[in-house]
C-alpha cells in the first residue's frame, strides 16, 4: 500500500465542496470545521505566549499581548515570512466564521464588563465623565479639521473626490475613538473595575465610541448608503438604550431574586440571560452601531449581587480565553503594517500619531482637571482614554472597505492604534497606578495572567 503521509495531510486542508462553474472547488462544511478548530488552537496558543511575553518583558497587560498576537498571525508577520502557511491556516473563506466568533467573544466580554459598572460611582462622577467625554470628542474633531486638508493633499491617502467635510468627519471619528473593549480589559487588569476612576473612564470611553460610530454612520450615508443609515443608527441606538436602562432593569430584576433564593444560577436562568444578551447585541448591530454596545448596555441593566458572581463564574472563562482572542485575530488578519514603506509616509504617520495623542490625552486631562479631579487622577484618565486598540482597527477597516481611505492612510492609523494602546497601561502606571498601589488605594495587579478580573 502506498502510504503518502504528506499527501494525506495536504488533503486535510484542501477544498472538498462542489466546484462553482467548473472553475474551483469551494469549502464543504467539513472544511470549515477542520480549519476552525485548528485556528482556535493556534489563536489561543499565540495569545497565551505573546500575552505572557508582554507581561514578563514589557509590563503590558494580557490584552495588549493578545492584540499583538492577532497582528502577528496576520499578513504583517506570519503572512510576510510564511505566506503559504498563513494562507493555509487562515484562508479567506474562514473570515466570515472568525468574524461571527469575534463578535460573540467581544460582545460577551463587554456584557460582563457592564455588570461591573458601579452606578453609584457614576452618579458621583457624572459631571467629570461628561466633561471628559465631551473633550475627548471635541478636541479630536478640531485637530482633524486642521490636519485633514494637509492629508488630502497627499495622493492616495483618501479616496479620490472625497469632500473635505467627509474626510474630516472620518478622521475625527478615528482620533476620537477610545478602545472600549481594550479600555475595559486594561481597567479590569489594573484593578480599577470597582473604582470611581475606572467607572468615570469607562463611561466617558463608551460615550466617545458611540459618538464615533454615529459619525461613521453619517459618513457612510454620504457615500451612498443613504441618510436612513444615520437616522436608524442614532435614533435606534438611543431608543434601545433607553428601553434597556429604564424598563429592562425592572424586567430583569426577577432573575436576580431567583438566583438569590436558590443560592446559585440555574441553567434556565443562564439560558434566559444569554438569550437577552443575543437580542440586545442583535438590535445594536441591526441599527448600525455595534453589537458590543448592546452587550454592555444590557450588562449595566442586569441585577447585581450573587447574580453577577454566578454569571461570571459560568461565562467569563470561556468568553475571555476561547472567544475573545478571535476578535483580535480577525482584526489582525486585515492589518498590513508593511504598507508604510517610505520616509515621507513615516513622517506623516508620526504627525498623525502626535496629533492624536495631543487631542485625546491632552483634552481629557484638561477636562478632568476642570471637572475638579486632582492632577494625578486627571493624568491617569488622560493616559487611559488615549488607548484606541482594535476598535480603531474595526472603524478603519470599514473605511478601507468602503473606499473612504487608501491603504497608506489605513496603515498609518493602524500604527497609531497600536502605539497608543501600548502606551496606555505603562503610562497609567507611571502617572497614577504605582503611587496609588503604594498608598493602598489600588490592589496589586493580579488579573493580567488570565484576564479573568472582569
Amino acid at each position: 500500500m502506498d502510504f503518502d503521509l504528506l499527501a494525506i495531510l495536504g488533503d486535510v486542508f484542501a477544498k472538498h465542496g462542489p466546484a462553482v462553474q467548473a472553475v474551483a472547488k469551494t469549502f464543504s462544511p467539513g472544511d470549515f470545521s477542520v480549519h476552525f478548530f485548528l485556528q482556535l488552537a493556534i489563536i489561543m496558543l499565540a495569545c497565551r505566549i505573546v500575552g505572557w511575553a508582554g507581561r514578563r518583558f514589557l509590563g503590558q497587560p494580557q490584552v495588549v499581548g493578545e492584540m499583538i498576537a492577532g497582528v502577528i498571525l496576520g499578513p504583517s508577520l506570519l503572512g510576510l515570512f510564511f505566506p503559504g502557511l498563513q494562507a493555509t491556516v487562515f484562508p479567506k473563506e474562514m473570515r466570515s466564521v472568525l468574524y461571527a466568533g469575534a463578535q460573540l467573544g467581544v460582545g460577551l466580554y463587554m456584557f460582563l464588563v457592564g455588570t461591573t459598572l458601579r452606578l453609584d460611582h457614576f452618579a458621583t462622577k457624572a459631571r467629570s465623565a461628561m466633561g471628559v467625554s465631551f473633550a475627548g470628542i471635541a478636541a479630536p474633531f478640531f485637530i482633524a479639521l486642521l490636519i485633514t486638508p494637509l492629508l488630502l493633499g497627499v495622493p492616495g491617502l483618501f479616496a479620490e473626490g472625497i469632500s473635505t467635510a467627509n474626510a474630516t468627519l472620518f478622521m475625527g471619528a478615528c482620533i476620537a475613538l477610545t478602545a472600549f473593549p481594550m479600555l475595559a480589559r486594561i481597567i479590569n487588569e489594573r484593578g480599577l473595575a470597582n473604582t470611581a476612576l475606572g467607572t468615570l473612564t469607562l463611561t466617558a470611553g463608551a460615550f466617545d465610541d458611540a459618538a464615533s460610530w454615529c459619525v461613521l454612520a453619517l459618513v457612510l450615508a454620504a457615500f451612498g448608503a443613504g441618510s436612513g443609515v444615520a437616522v436608524l443608527a442614532i435614533g435606534g441606538g438611543i431608543v434601545w438604550a433607553a428601553f434597556v436602562l429604564l424598563l429592562g432593569r425592572r424586567l430583569l430584576a426577577p432573575l436576580g431574586r431567583i438566583v438569590e433564593r436558590d443560592g446559585e444560577m440555574s441553567h434556565t436562568v443562564l439560558g434566559i440571560t444569554l438569550i437577552c444578551f443575543c437580542v440586545s447585541a442583535f438590535v445594536m448591530d441591526a441599527v448600525g452601531i455595534h453589537s458590543i454596545f448592546g452587550g454592555f448596555i444590557l450588562g449595566v441593566a442586569m441585577p447585581r449581587g450573587l447574580f453577577v458572581t454566578e454569571l461570571k463564574k459560568k461565562v467569563e472563562p470561556v468568553a475571555v480565553i476561547l472567544l475573545l482572542p478571535m476578535f483580535f485575530t480577525y482584526s489582525g488578519l486585515n492589518t498590513r503594517l508593511d504598507m508604510i514603506n517610505s520616509a515621507g509616509l513615516l513622517l506623516i504617520a508620526a504627525g498623525v500619531l502626535a496629533a492624536s495623542v495631543l487631542a485625546k490625552f491632552g483634552a481629557c486631562y484638561l477636562a478632568a482637571r476642570m471637572s475638579g479631579e486632582d492632577n494625578r487622577t486627571a493624568l491617569g484618565i488622560g493616559a487611559l482614554m488615549n488607548s484606541r486598540g482594535l476598535m480603531e482597527l474595526i472603524i478603519i477597516n470599514i473605511g478601507l472597505q468602503k473606499g473612504i481611505i487608501g491603504p497608506a492612510l489605513f496603515s498609518m492609523l493602524v500604527l497609531m492604534a497600536v502605539i497608543t494602546t501600548m502606551m496606555a497601561s505603562p503610562l497609567f502606571e507611571i502617572l497614577y497606578g504605582r503611587q496609588a498601589r503604594e498608598r493602598g488605594e489600588l490592589e496589586a495587579v493580579t488579573g493580567g495572567a488570565t484576564g479573568s478580573t472582569v
